[in-house]
């Protein structure tokens, strides 16, 4: 029995025990744990990919395997994340009754996660970009977005509105038909790449300042700031083609 065959899909087994402890510790209230147990498990799922390609050892059970584990690490784990921010923020009094169920509406993520990978699978349109924001993108937004700690997101009484409100765009934003660039290079020279390079070029300069300024948690918090441009980069290049 061949061994480099099962090399994938133990790498992609070990996203998936990434995001059962990132999840854990979501639900002991500790995002900053989580988020980082979620970026090992994002390392993890590039490398199962690479590795299946590599070794020419791809197979279907390793594509539905990819995206169970994908499920659980860039789906439950940040919707436990943003469950376990709303048992703790602030209510506006008339709802304080509802702070037992409310949180569960951030399962809404792991659902829409679900559909989103569910419909990448399928969607012959997605080899080169992506339709809808890739879950690793949604998980590390909500991820860093929580661990910021910003006031506006949980010590006002409107806040909830606002995390409320983002859920379910977040939720539209995975399965909706919006075109966004991939990271994905078919030959390497500037031309025709500049978005690309240009943006990576953004998140190493992001990523660097963030941890000067902030030391190693900057590493964690600017990624919703990643993420928002690349969304709103994405969203500017779709209205330039209309």
């Amino acid at each position: 029995m061949s061994i480099k065959k099962h090399i994938p899909n133990t790498i992609t087994c070990c996203n998936l025990i990434s995001g059962c402890v990132a999840t854990s510790y979501a639900f002991g209230g500790s995002a900053k744990m989580a988020l980082l147990w979620i970026l090992i498990g994002a390392m993890f799922d590039f490398f199962d990919g690479m590795s299946a390609r590599l070794l020419h050892v791809s197979s279907p059970i390793g594509k539905e395997l990819d995206s169970l584990a994908d499920d659980v690490t860039f789906g439950v784990a940040p919707a436990t994340i943003v469950f376990s921010q709303l048992y703790v923020m602030e209510y506006p009094v008339f709802l304080e009754p509802l702070r037992s169920y409310l949180p569960y509406v951030a399962y809404l993520i792991a659902a829409f996660s679900a559909l989103r990978l569910a419909k990448f699978n399928l969607d012959e349109r997605q080899s080169s970009s992506f339709i809808g924001v890739p879950t690793p993108a949604n998980a590390l937004f909500w991820g860093s977005l929580i661990v910021c700690e910003f006031p506006w997101l949980n010590s006002y009484d409107w806040s909830l509105y606002i995390v409320l409100a983002l859920i379910l765009i977040t939720s539209y934003l995975l399965v909706c038909e919006l075109p966004l660039f991939a990271l994905k290079f078919k030959q390497w020279s500037l031309k025709g790449n500049e978005v690309k390079y240009g943006f990576i070029i953004f998140t190493f300069t992001a990523l660097g300042v963030s941890v000067i300024n902030l030391g190693l948690p900057g590493f964690l918090q600017i990624w919703w700031l990643i993420i928002l441009m690349y969304i709103i980069i994405s969203l500017i290049l779709y209205m330039r083609k209309k």
